[in-house]
C-alpha cells in the first residue's frame, strides 16, 4: 500500500457512570512518551477512513463507532514520519484530529504501545508529549463538555 501524505490523529473517549469524561492515552513502545493513536493514510483513503483504520489497528475500537471530527490540524515533519517519500519539496504533511466515544473499558493495544491507561482531562494533558495532542484534547474535552448529547 502507499503511504498518503497525511497523519491521524485520534483521541478515545468515554463517559463515565457519576458524568466524568476519561481520555485514553497510549505510550509508544519505541520512544515512551505518550500521545493519542497516531498513523498515517494508505492509498486513497480519507482522513476519517484512516482515523477508523488507525483507531481499529491500534485499539481495537470498532470503525461503527461515533466519531468526531475536530477543527484541530497541525503539520508534522516527514522526516519522523516516513521520510522523504514524496519528493524533496514535501516537507510537512497535514495532521486530521478526531475524538472517538468508546463504551468499554478495555482497549486491544496494538505492538506500538506498551501501555495505555484512562484519564481525566488534566491528567491526560500532562501525559501528552506532543502540543498537537494537548490542543485536540483540549477542543474535544470543550466540545464533549458543551454537548455530551450531541456526540
Amino acid at each position: 500500500m502507499a503511504r498518503a501524505p497525511f497523519q491521524v490523529l485520534v483521541l478515545p473517549y468515554r463517559l463515565t457512570q457519576d458524568g466524568g469524561i476519561l481520555y485514553a492515552v497510549f505510550r509508544r513502545k519505541d520512544a515512551g512518551y505518550w500521545q493519542g493513536i497516531a498513523g498515517g493514510g494508505e492509498d486513497v483513503e480519507s482522513p476519517l477512513e484512516a482515523a477508523k483504520r488507525e483507531a481499529f489497528e491500534e485499539a481495537g475500537i470498532e470503525p461503527t463507532s461515533r466519531f468526531l471530527e475536530l477543527d484541530s490540524t497541525s503539520t508534522v515533519p516527514v522526516e519522523g514520519v516516513s521520510g522523504f517519500i514524496w519528493g524533496p519539496d514535501v516537507l510537512v504533511v497535514p495532521e486530521y484530529c478526531f475524538g472517538v466515544m468508546v463504551e468499554r473499558e478495555q482497549l486491544t493495544m496494538s505492538a506500538e504501545h506498551m501501555d495505555y491507561k484512562w484519564a481525566d482531562y488534566n491528567t491526560a494533558r500532562g501525559m501528552l508529549r506532543w502540543d498537537s495532542n494537548k490542543n485536540a484534547l483540549w477542543e474535544l474535552n470543550h466540545r464533549v463538555r458543551s454537548a455530551p448529547d450531541n456526540l
